[in-house]
């Protein structure tokens, strides 16, 4: 095990697996929002002012850092994640950009996502982000119901949500929104109606997540002091994935992820990185990194306070820890992550990682509950065993 704060000297040798199979991506966490959502568990904040020339410059160097130890690579995707990145400049956007460019080869059909809200403020920077390189927006629209965005603590309305989808439209080819179900009240009829508004609206891909209450968040509290009343039970939040299900698949919307939809050819390269597990930075307060070389691989995490991040990196690195993963470490992160996806995972790839991983017995009994397929070399999940995953990734745990 590791922690000192510096990207790791065994990634200047060439990797030779996950990178090249699962794909290179960067990924850049904006920390800040205007107000924070009471289901929110991600690392987000609120402040009064932001140096964004000041940020730019860290984001960039720590980017340049990384860089320098990871030479030779192919960059797939830059996904600008938060907190809210559209609260960002065009001018901090496209800094971290050209730095990204200054240290590896752009993929020729590179993939540049920036998550947005649907805020008239932040819309109209759309252009910018498009002039720095974005090319594809993920707008943070949650509810298509004026009451459910304010018990979500949402500031926009539904009216701000699809001039948001409008303004995207004329700007990028490229957009996809999230929406939150099983929220509280919300009947399968009504989940039935605002979907299909959705489909009607969407562009080529849909995040679709059922509402869970995070420790750590207001829900959360809300709900130990009994205020959070409402919520599906679990057999109607399943009807409701599985009529999600329907309904996407019957407008062209396949569901190559659990909670992810896309028309062909669409699907968020950016994730699939993460799925497919292959290699990605993560820069900016709090974000977390795989990178390898071989079989060695490495969990990095930067600080997640901002102002503690910003000294950090401008003394010369914002990374807290890196971890060297065991074996059965990265075997149980490419299983967890791997039956999430409707194209399975290779178990030649997994075995090869740790072999009691997924082992025989296990997989069998998994096949008759009807939880798993394995077709040749690839494993996945059936739309039963999509439904109790974490059961299944567990009971194929040694």
């Amino acid at each position: 095990m590791h922690s000192e704060n510096s990207w790791p000297d065994a990634l200047t040798q060439s990797s030779i697996e996950n990178w090249q199979i699962g794909g290179f991506g960067l990924y850049v966490h904006w920390p800040f929002c205007e107000a924070k959502c009471p289901y929110c568990d991600f690392n987000s904040h609120v402040v009064s002012h932001i140096d964004q020339s000041r940020w730019a410059r860290a984001l960039a160097d720590e980017i340049r850092r990384a860089g320098a130890e990871t030479p030779n690579r192919v960059l797939g995707s830059i996904f600008f994640g938060g907190g809210t990145p559209s609260l960002m400049t065009a001018e901090t956007v496209s800094t971290v950009i050209e730095a990204a460019r200054d240290c590896w080869t752009f993929a020729n059909d590179i993939e540049i996502t920036l998550e947005a809200n649907p805020r008239s403020v932040e819309v109209r920077r759309f252009e910018g982000y498009a002039r720095a390189g974005v090319n594809r927006v993920s707008l943070g629209v949650q509810a298509l119901r004026a009451g459910d965005l304010k018990r979500l603590g949402r500031l926009h309305g539904v009216d701000d949500a699809k001039t948001a989808l409008g303004v995207a439209r004329s700007v990028f080819e490229r957009v996809s929104f999230d929406l939150i179900y099983a929220r509280q009240n919300q009947t399968l009829d009504d989940w039935r109606v605002e979907l299909g508004e959705a489909l009607d609206m969407a562009v080529d891909h849909l995040s679709l997540y059922q509402l869970t209450v995070e420790e750590g968040t207001a829900f959360w509290d809300r709900a130990r002091a009994g205020g959070l009343r409402g919520l599906p039970d679990e057999d109607l939040a399943a009807d409701m994935y599985e009529l999600t299900q329907d309904l996407c698949s019957a407008a062209g919307y396949s569901a190559y992820e659990v909670s992810n939809h896309a028309r062909p050819d669409a699907q968020s390269r950016h994730n699939l990185i993460y799925w497919r597990y292959g290699d990605w930075l993560g820069i900016g307060p709090g974000a977390h990194g795989r990178l390898g070389t071989g079989e060695q691989r490495q969990a990095t995490v930067a600080w997640p306070q901002p102002g503690r991040w910003l000294e950090r990196a401008e003394a010369g690195s914002g990374l807290e820890s890196r971890t060297t993963l065991e074996m059965v470490d990265q075997a149980g992160e490419y299983l967890m992550m791997g039956l999430r996806l409707d194209e399975g995972l290779d178990i030649g790839r997994l075995h090869r990682m740790d072999p009691t991983v997924a082992h025989a017995e296990s997989v069998a009994e998994m096949i008759d509950l009807d939880l798993i397929v394995r077709e040749g070399p690839i494993l996945r999940t059936t739309a039963k065993g999509r439904l109790v995953l974490n059961s299944v990734v567990a009971a194929l745990m040694p």
